[in-house]
């Protein structure tokens, strides 16, 4: 039986854990963490539950493949509900907010409501972003790009010329063929943050993802997204898979023929271990594990590629516990200001600066669902977009973090007092906790301590983002949303089918059949106990 490590316990990591578990592997997980999830995780205090990282449900289609990959559904494992509005816009000097709606045609009527003729233009604009869409999960999502030969067949070569276009033109470019209403446009522009990049630097490739929140709706699970987490750790150890938790891989051990050995970690008492395996997979950051895990004359991506790559942005999270209600919030509220292009220029540009007022995004689950605040009270989760640097500092609880982020936090919660009508929000504060980019970098070993990972420009999408495999070391592969196909919670899980499909040499790009066989035990299989040699 393989004998598998995988390094990192958030979505990505149990994920390829349960998906190599059920081809047969005998596997280990190991969280330096002492709870699982990652950037999806969770935090509670005084009867208010915060999600800590990811709060958009969408791409449905992608947990239910997920999910039905190993003979369940969604609807088993998730109480999922429908948001509708999806999401509130609050523009800045405006006092009338724009609520987008959950399918399409409401959001048509919408548009054309703002703009006359922009509904026929969203209609046009969101043909293209699906039929790009569909592309996108037929012929390059689920690809590892190990050959090139399965894209070289009649649906993709025909579009060859508009794929290149679409490659080539930014976001904003395209956007702006469509509609002139500048709302619209940041409407229309605003998916770009999801890929850790601006409307200016993100490939018009990605219009497809307006095909999620405006024809699709947006979904949410009871409970939050720590159920999700749940979920797939759940089926992670009803395939085989070992759990070790507090346990912070140091090393990446390699034998003299390049081929992995096995990992080094720390436990919660700080006693060392060796782990031997004949795969290894790191979910974690693929900056940390090139550059800090693998020895320096074996990396794939040694630091001076790095330095030729882009960050996504930083974040400043806030979470609040508010007591009472507030209405003039959806479950998901998003604040643009007048310049936003000047925003984006702050966090990415060369001379980077915090933004001041930022555009910044307002999650408030309570609106949806009972468990995550005291009755009749309001749990409120704010990020902040600022540029991805230690240097801005740390949270923590009550004020107690760094000055510059407790400030930022001060101005995002003032601003969303005075753009959204409640005056008296920052009085109304029981419970606080900040987050800032050196926080990312402490606990999650965050490329720069970006809140995302690698933005999704041009130069680093598809193939370009680099491989899921050590080019050095034979047995190594990567996962996650540091790597192939990039950000997000269901890219995350598409990175662990993609890891199968790179382990196996299966050049296909579409989705695996759905059931996987039921976990294979070869005659020679080892004992699941005995299965690893530890030191």
């Amino acid at each position: 039986m393989t004998r598998t490590i995988v390094i990192g316990g958030g979505i990505a990591g149990l994920a390829s854990a349960a998906l190599l578990a059920r081809e047969g592997h005998d596997v280990t997980l190991l969280e330096s963490r002492a709870e699982l999830g990652g950037r999806a995780g969770l935090w509670e205090s005084e009867g208010f539950r915060f999600d800590t990282g990811p709060s958009w449900y969408l791409m449905p289609e992608v947990f239910e493949h997920f999910y039905r990959l190993f003979g369940t559904s969604a609807a088993e494992q998730l109480d999922l509900v429908k948001l509708d509005p999806g999401y509130r816009v609050l523009f800045e000097g405006d006092a009338q907010p724009v609520d987008i709606r959950s399918d399409r045609a409401a959001n048509i009527r919408l548009f054309e409501s703002v703009q006359p003729g922009a509904g026929q233009a969203l209609d046009r604009y969101l043909d293209s972003a699906s039929e790009t869409y569909d592309m996108a999960v037929k012929r390059f999502l689920y690809s590892s790009f190990e050959s090139f030969q399965p894209f070289l067949v009649p649906d993709v070569l025909r579009r060859l010329v508009r794929l290149g276009r679409l490659l080539l033109q930014p976001l904003d470019k395209f956007i702006a063929r469509y509609v002139r209403d500048p709302r619209l446009r940041q409407i229309l522009g605003y998916p770009a943050v999801f890929l850790g990049s601006a409307p200016n630097l993100t490939p018009s490739m990605y219009h497809l993802m307006s095909h999620l929140d405006l024809a699709d709706g947006v979904l949410y699970p009871q409970g939050g997204f720590s159920t999700l987490i749940e979920s797939i750790a759940a089926i992670a150890r009803a395939e085989g898979v070992r759990i070790i938790t507090e346990a912070r891989v140091s090393a990446i051990r390699v034998n003299a023929d390049k081929t992995v050995h096995g990992v080094s970690y720390i436990d919660g008492s700080g006693q060392p271990h060796n782990l031997d395996a004949d795969i290894v997979v790191s979910s974690a950051d693929l900056h940390h594990t090139e550059t800090e895990l693998v020895p320096a004359e074996l990396q794939t991506y040694p630091e001076r590629w790095w330095d030729k790559r882009m960050s996504g942005p930083g974040a400043v999270l806030v979470m609040l516990g508010v007591s009472g209600a507030l209405p003039q919030l959806q479950h998901h509220s998003l604040f643009f200001t007048t310049d936003w292009g000047t925003n984006f220029g702050q966090i990415f540009g060369k001379k980077t600066s915090v933004p001041s007022p930022a555009s910044l995004y307002v999650c408030m689950p309570s609106a949806t669902d009972p468990s995550v605040a005291p009755a009749g009270d309001s749990n409120l989760f704010m990020l902040v977009p600022v540029p991805a640097d230690v240097t801005l500092g740390a949270g923590g609880i009550n004020g107690a973090g760094s000055a510059t982020i407790e400030l930022i936090a001060d101005a995002a919660i003032a601003q969303v007092a005075q753009w959204a009508g409640i005056p008296d929000l920052a009085d109304r504060v029981t419970v606080r906790r900040t987050v800032g980019p050196a926080d990312f970098a402490d606990d999650l070993n965050s490329w720069k301590g970006g809140a995302l990972g690698p933005a999704h420009t041009l130069r680093q999408s598809a193939f370009l983002r680099g491989t899921n495999m050590s080019k050095k070391i034979a047995g190594l592969y990567y996962a996650g949303g540091t790597t192939i196909p990039g950000i997000g919670l269901p890219m995350c899980l598409i990175s662990a089918e993609i890891l199968l499909k790179r382990i196996r040499h299966d050049t296909t790009t579409e989705p695996l059949a759905e059931p996987l066989p039921a976990r294979r035990f070869g005659p020679d299989a080892a004992p699941a106990e005995s299965a690893h040699r530890r030191s």
